[in-house]
């Protein structure tokens, strides 16, 4: 296909609908990517007007298809179609004020700024990874509660760039494997990127790739409809899931920079706009849509009406106890049972004091998790066995047994923290899944994406400090701790004990706005807790653990299994007449956003304030303050086993509480 010569049929009308509104916002804001939704509104009018089924006054439909532009540069082309097809917004005006302060109509889609962006996009790769979570929660739905009630098809449009990540290969991999024949992905095939032809940078054979990974393949002319609507049809029927490569020109209509980079990541210019419209015989002023044109996109958007109302009366065909269940379901609500089992499990471990490493106390916890909640969905990216993420009764989930609560990910962080994502966008369920912290590295761009957009992803990560010994630096964390905390609304739990576990599986789960991280140890360590409350003491992300019997002169601030060496130093600080606190902080985000009054009555007024923990120092500064100071390593670690790397790095009761005293001789 020619990149300069294209023939504009009538049947392009509201088609260019989009490319009119793609290239007139871009051009107003100064910025943006007219090229894809350019190239890409023919193949998106196909899919709007002919297949997916949806509800503009109804976006949160469970049973919708779900649609994702993992290519989100071309933010233009879903702001249109939701305007064009009678969404809530965005309005006129907000595509107008397109990537403008506090528009709606953000650079990438936001999840959460607009009805029917589905998640937030624009790191490349990362919606086709969510979008296999949403695909997965699909075919689980449908399993376990029939498919009159879930039964739907996950679109994904991706671009050359989204294919170049390495995340697809994962993610492509995991969807084969699991074969899930309701995700049809449609590619964005213009062979152009940034840097120019994308000859420059990737030579692969794309349909192969796909087809290695169990996927079936279709290439058809992405500015043919009914070419483009035959392979919709196809992929439906498959037993695959499904790539439909459109082969497209990118900046589709501007007769000057079409099929080049020019159109990729710049707005056209005016005299480029004028000549488009000329070439796409759309005569119309910016931003304007007539109103035959807009009242066919409308009644697209009224195409799916006879299947809510049908989908609403099976649903409210369903017994009490099924339709009562589902709510909760879809509302991610906790059982009622959740708080007064984990209490009772706390109860039990002071009663009964164990020495364990925490994430052996992790999957403690999950038993009780799991054996109360149906909507909890775990797994692990090939280190089942040293994460504790599978509790008894769960099996694995594969094409043959869609409802297994367990799913295999593979020595695949990336792809398991995008699908988690995905499955906490769908509904239904609340995903956890295992990997050691040091791996974090790998999967940080997804648990970055689900604090933006505000899930409840819960990442289980263990093996948190030199603790896991003799793996040495390689698997060794030093700044992942806080460079977590780093994240804005990510939680960040690291519990010291098993009660502290159960305490911060608490508030993994009842958050339901965050994710969570949740930080356990390799080695086994003592319990600490000695007393049972009923009150979530994690909860306020510190709280004094063992007071000093006279008034305190210092306060010993530790995490994890740094706890232990806190009380070790406080009992020698105490023999020296040195009455020390020591203040368990499971959660420094949690305690910072408490109190001044409750800060102070737990650090103290007047103490040296001193952090212990296996990582770096740097951060520790907004509790020791300026007077205090931090054990830490800021340097990588060592290969040894654990107790020899704790005596090496000075992390001993001894060693703290000598640091400690020479402070208080050389101000003496």
């Amino acid at each position: 296909m020619s990149n300069k010569k294209n023939t504009v049929k009538p049947d392009r009308t509201l088609a260019n609908a989009i490319r009119a509104l793609s290239m007139d916002a871009v051009q107003r804001a100064k910025s943006g990517h007219p090229g894809m939704p350019m190239g890409m509104a023919d193949a998106a009018t196909v899919l709007f007007s002919k297949f997916l089924k949806f509800d503009p006054t109804w976006p949160e439909w469970p049973d919708r298809d779900r649609f994702v532009l993992s290519a989100g540069h071309g933010s233009m082309l879903l702001y249109s179609l939701l305007y064009l097809t009678g969404y809530k917004g965005p309005t006129i005006e907000d595509i107008k004020n397109f990537r403008q302060l506090l528009s709606p109509c953000a650079g990438h889609p936001e999840y959460g700024e607009l009805p029917g962006v589905e998640a937030t996009t624009g790191p490349l790769s990362q919606g086709l990874g969510m979008a296999v979570g949403m695909a997965i929660a699909e075919r689980a739905l449908g399993a376990e509660f029939g498919p009159e009630v879930f039964d739907h098809y996950t679109y994904v449009i991706v671009g050359d760039g989204c294919l170049m990540e390495g995340l697809s290969h994962e993610t492509l991999s995991l969807a084969g494997h699991q074969k899930l024949s309701k995700l049809i992905v449609l590619w964005d095939d213009n062979s152009v990127s940034i840097d120019g032809p994308t000859s420059l940078a990737v030579s692969d054979d794309q349909c192969q790739r796909f087809e290695a990974h169990g996927w079936d393949t279709i290439a058809v002319d992405g500015h043919d409809p009914a070419a483009v609507e035959a392979a919709i049809a196809k992929a439906r029927k498959s037993d695959k899931p499904s790539l439909i490569a459109c082969k497209t020109i990118i900046g589709f209509g501007a007769p000057n920079k079409q099929g080049t980079a020019a159109t990729h990541g710049a707005p056209l210019g005016e005299d480029e706009v004028a000549a488009a419209r000329k070439t796409l015989g759309w005569p119309h002023k910016a931003f304007e849509i007539p109103d035959d044109i807009l009242k066919t996109w409308r009644g697209f958007g009224t195409r799916s009406k006879p299947d809510v109302k049908a989908w609403k009366k099976r649903f409210l065909d369903l017994d009490d106890q099924t339709r009562s269940i589902l709510e909760g379901r879809l509302k991610g609500t906790l059982p009622a049972s959740l708080d007064a089992r984990l209490n009772a499990h706390k109860k039990a471990l002071v009663a009964t004091p164990k020495t364990v490493a925490t994430r052996k106390a992790s999957g403690d916890a999950l038993e009780i998790i799991n054996s109360l909640s149906d909507a909890t969905i775990g797994g692990s990216a090939d280190l089942t066995g040293s994460n504790n993420t599978l509790t008894s009764g769960f099996q694995a989930m594969t094409p043959e047994n869609p409802t297994g609560r367990y799913i295999y990910y593979g020595v695949r962080e990336f792809a398991m923290a995008a699908c988690m994502n995905g499955l906490a966008l769908h509904g239904g369920f609340i995903p956890y899944g295992g990997t050691f912290l040091i791996f974090t590295d790998y999967a940080r761009p997804a648990i970055r994406l689900a604090a933006l957009m505000g899930l409840r992803s819960i990442f289980v990560m263990t093996h948190d400090s030199i603790g896991l010994g003799e793996d040495g630096p390689t698997h060794q964390t030093i700044e992942h701790l806080m460079s977590l905390r780093a994240i804005p609304g990510l939680n960040v739990f690291r519990p010291c004990c098993a009660v502290e576990v159960a305490e911060c599986w608490a508030l993994a789960l009842e958050d339901a706005k965050k994710p969570s991280i949740i930080a356990l140890t390799r080695q086994t360590i003592a319990p600490v807790r000695n007393k049972h409350y009923e009150e979530n003491m994690s909860a306020r992300g510190g709280y004094i653990l063992r007071d000093a019997e006279a008034k305190a002169q210092v306060t010993l601030v530790a995490t994890g299994s740094e706890v232990e060496v806190a009380l070790a130093a406080k009992e020698i600080l105490d023999k020296k007449n040195i009455p020390a606190r020591v203040v368990s902080m499971p959660s420094i985000e949690h305690f910072l956003a408490q109190s001044a009054a409750y800060k102070k009555e737990v650090l103290g007024a007047g103490t040296l304030k001193v952090s212990i923990e296996a990582g770096i120092t740097r951060g520790w500064e907004a509790i020791v303050g300026d007077n205090g100071f931090s054990v830490g390593i800021d340097r990588f670690g060592l290969s040894a086993p654990a107790e020899d790397l704790y005596v090496h790095f000075g992390f001993t009761g001894a060693d703290v509480a000598a640091r400690i005293l020479n402070r208080f001789r050389a101000s003496a």
